[in-house]
């Protein structure tokens, strides 16, 4: 995982210094960023949750929600960007669920703090004003931080405070896992380019030209789209739908409507087609999570849809 993140680090510093970004505003972005991005690598290697559970204690989700606000305070800092309006908001980002986890601690897994802690983090995704608490440079990275700092908060709330087990937020590869992968791939991609073609929500229109930007785009895609939202519907909200319902199969349904619904707002509203599609992804997304018990395994097959839809497709 440090070697993961040493490298992507690094080929965003390339990437950045294309654009000619330098000075103390890039140094502070660059040193929160790679913070950011190490905390939310570095808890799905093996052992940190545990590790750092049984160093701090209770106390250790809190810890971990100071330290994001720290963070965020080099940043504004550093970017000449600080404003008490900004701080205030991005507190309550961190603490508020930090605080609805401490008031359901005792509660088993699906307590109303935590359906409303879910949603909550997808509205601050989804709507919050990133491109003002994230202004520098130009708002460019405004949505990568506010990713970052929710899977951050959402780490810290449901491991540390919540103790939440069975998300399956790690990286590692198991038994049979390239065959599910692969299957649920091909098999949706067999149904979803012929419906969206048929409700005119794609068009076949490849992208040559821009095919060598692919491993780049994919890894984004992966790390900061993927990645958190398999997290958040997979990992957690599918999760405690389960144990809610006292079934997998209704938990894995319901999670796969609400994840298409999330996306009735995309590209104008509202979008059926994009509900319909989405929902028909997230099956098998959440099949994937099923089978392996892993976000990084249903995560590829959403980076791998997402990837290759952008440079195979047009959306209509």
């Amino acid at each position: 995982m440090l070697g993961a993140w040493a490298g992507l680090c690094l080929g965003g510093v390339f990437y950045a210094a294309r654009f000619g970004f330098r000075g103390r505003g890039f140094a502070a972005t660059l040193v929160v960023f790679g913070f950011y991005f190490a905390v939310m690598l570095m808890f799905a290697a093996r052992g940190v949750v545990d590790f750092v559970s049984s160093r701090f204690s209770s106390g250790s989700g809190y810890l971990l929600g100071v330290t994001m606000i720290l963070g965020y305070l080099i940043y504004a800092l550093g970017t000449n960007s600080f404003t008490f309006a900004r701080g205030a908001a991005v507190t309550a980002m961190v603490f508020v669920p930090l605080l609805l986890a401490a008031t359901a601690k005792q509660q088993a897994p699906g307590a109303w703090q935590d359906y409303l802690t879910i949603a909550g983090v997808w509205v601050a995704v989804k709507f919050s004003p990133s491109h003002w608490l994230w202004p520098y440079p130009g708002g460019r990275l405004a949505y990568v931080f506010t990713v970052m700092l929710c899977v951050v908060t959402a780490l810290g709330t449901f491991l540390l405070v919540r103790r939440f087990g069975g998300v399956g937020y790690s990286v590692g590869w198991g038994r049979r896992w390239g065959l599910y992968i692969a299957g649920s791939f091909a098999v949706f991609a067999g149904i979803a380019i012929p419906l969206g073609t048929t409700i005119r929500f794609v068009q076949f229109v490849p992208r040559w030209g821009e095919w060598a930007t692919l491993p780049f785009l994919t890894v984004a895609i992966l790390c900061f789209t993927a990645w958190p939202e398999e997290f958040l519907f997979r990992g957690l909200l599918q999760n405690m739908l389960a144990r809610s319902a006292k079934s997998e199969t209704a938990g894995w349904i319901v999670a796969s409507m609400v994840f298409g619904f999330s996306h009735i707002t995309n590209l104008g509203f509202p979008n059926w087609r994009y509900v319909i599609l989405a929902s028909i992804a997230g099956l098998f997304y959440g099949w994937t999570w099923r089978k392996t018990g892993s976000i990084f395994a249903s995560a590829i097959v959403h980076a791998l849809v997402d990837a290759l839809w952008h440079f195979l497709f047009r959306t209509l």
